[in-house]
């Protein structure tokens, strides 16, 4: 690579590094404050906590790397620029085609990191913290299952269990559910398991009876017994801790979305359709990073030199990455909408490469009153 290629990428990747951090750890804090109310609010440790933001930051880290990579080379063009080193670079011969190959070389680096974070540390992450999120539902729950006296885990639900036996057993459960007072239920059972379900931790009643007693304005009150032998009751879902149905497409890796068997599909209740338009998405992805570097370097070479600085350009610049934004948020909605129009969410990329290139050649123009002269 010449000196020059390696001169103009060093900067880049130094204030890529400068704006990468800052960014990751604005968005990183933010999401951490959240996380940090809620697990508290359960009882759970600071470990816990470090935990889950950890498993976190994958996707943070892949949401601003294309961001900070249009700052770097934004803030390193008009650097550059206000410090005469464009002017020289065209003035020995380089033209912006030339001067935009370090800058390509440099998308294709944080496209590269973008890819691996997408194809591998984001879902492997969602993965774990899906799995630790279910464990933490579960032991929130086991928290109100405690012999010999009466818990109330949400407001209207009241619970006793006389003994635990000592393999896991709930001996003699009574369970009053008057949430809706115009539909009251109380169960009761002989005995009782726990056992992990799609939405959380489920109690599985034994040798039970189920009293419910309905009330209307226009009828008398209604009370009807039903005894039952095994019943499933989910006490994830009245608690609140399982709040994760099944599991997701996005906890999957992109080798599995394309060839997605029958068991995941009934894993996350998806069809085939909708599992390769995740993984379409995520091959897209690493591709608006390479756009957002040339879009902060070409739109600052449109406007040429000036004393006054290139602020107009950089807000045009903002300007297209914003749109860019936009349209690859709405080729996501409507792919959503229709798995089988995947293909459009390649259009935002290949219509930011052609704007990419019109600002080059544009740049490229010559310039002055005579209509000579290189730019």
């Amino acid at each position: 690579m010449p000196r020059i290629d390696r001169y103009i990428l060093s900067q880049l990747l130094t204030l890529f590094g400068f704006f990468a951090l800052v960014l990751v750890s604005v968005y990183w804090i933010n999401r951490a404050v959240s996380l940090f109310d809620d697990l508290l609010r359960d009882g759970q440790t600071a470990l816990v906590v470090l935990e889950f933001t950890a498993l976190t930051l994958p996707l943070v880290i892949s949401v601003v790397l294309p961001v900070a990579a249009f700052a770097a080379t934004a803030y390193g063009t008009n650097r550059l620029s206000g410090e005469s080193e464009l002017v020289a670079m065209q003035a020995a011969g380089l033209s912006p085609w030339r001067m935009a190959r370090p800058v390509l070389v440099f998308g294709l680096f944080v496209g590269l990191l973008v890819a691996v974070l997408v194809h591998g540390l984001v879902p492997m992450a969602r993965a774990r913290l899906a799995d630790r999120q279910t464990e933490i539902a579960e032991n929130v729950t086991a928290q109100f299952l405690r012999a010999g006296s009466f818990q109330y885990p949400v407001d209207g639900v009241t619970l006793f269990i006389r003994d635990i036996a000592s393999d896991g057993r709930l001996l003699d459960l009574f369970i009053e559910d008057a949430r809706d007072p115009a539909d009251q239920t109380v169960y009761t059972s002989e005995e009782a398991l726990i056992l992990r379900g799609d939405s959380g931790p489920v109690l599985v009643l034994l040798q039970g009876m189920a009293q419910n007693l309905q009330r209307s304005d226009a009828a008398p009150p209604r009370l009807s017994v039903t005894r039952f032998q095994e019943f499933s009751y989910d006490i994830g879902g009245m608690i609140g801790g399982g709040s994760r149905k099944g599991r997701d497409l996005r906890d999957y890796g992109t080798l599995q979305l394309l060839n997605a068997d029958q068991q995941m599909l009934q894993a996350t209740g998806a069809d085939a359709g909708q599992a390769q338009r995740e993984a379409h998405e995520r091959i897209a992805q690493p591709l608006l990073s390479p756009i957002a570097a040339m879009v902060g370097f070409a739109a600052l070479l449109v406007g040429g030199y000036s004393r006054f600085g290139v602020w107009r350009q950089v807000l045009f610049a903002i300007v297209l990455l914003i749109g860019a934004q936009f349209s690859t948020n709405a080729a996501a909605q409507q792919a959503g909408r229709d798995p089988a129009l995947w293909p459009i969410l390649y259009l935002p990329a290949l219509v930011g490469a052609g704007i990419c290139v019109v600002l080059l050649w544009w740049s490229a123009r010559p310039r002055g009153p005579s209509g000579k002269g290189a730019a």
